[in-house]
């Protein structure tokens, strides 16, 4: 699979990013397991407005990568969720049938003081 050209985007399309309850309860246990200097760094980063409160700009990649939630997962690769730097990759269509329903969004409904 054709993988996105994140280098240098800076995060600008990681946002605004909705969670679900188990989304949320993974990312609150990986950001628990950070050891205090990655977690503290990351929180202390000036961003973007809108943008995800863990997208690490200083290394300029998701700072939660292997718990990123299911949008984060899909963007780029569905129409509705175009990456403009790489748009043909957009193919498929976005399956909305999800059992989940949102509890909010990141940088927005929860912030860094909701993973303390």
């Amino acid at each position: 699979m054709e993988t996105l050209p994140c280098q240098g985007c800076k995060g600008l399309c990681c946002g605004p990013v909705p969670v679900t309850e188990m989304e949320l309860k993974k990312i609150k246990k990986k950001i628990k397991s950070m050891p205090s200097k990655m977690r503290s760094d990351l929180e202390n980063q000036t961003r973007y407005y809108g943008t995800c409160i863990f997208y690490d700009l200083e290394k300029d990649r998701c700072g939660i990568h292997s718990v990123r939630p299911d949008i984060c997962r899909k963007f780029g690769y569905y129409k509705e969720l175009v990456c403009f730097r790489k748009p043909e990759l957009a193919t498929k269509n976005l399956d909305q049938t999800s059992s989940e329903s949102h509890v909010g969004i990141l940088s927005m409904d929860f912030t860094w003081k909701d993973f303390k």
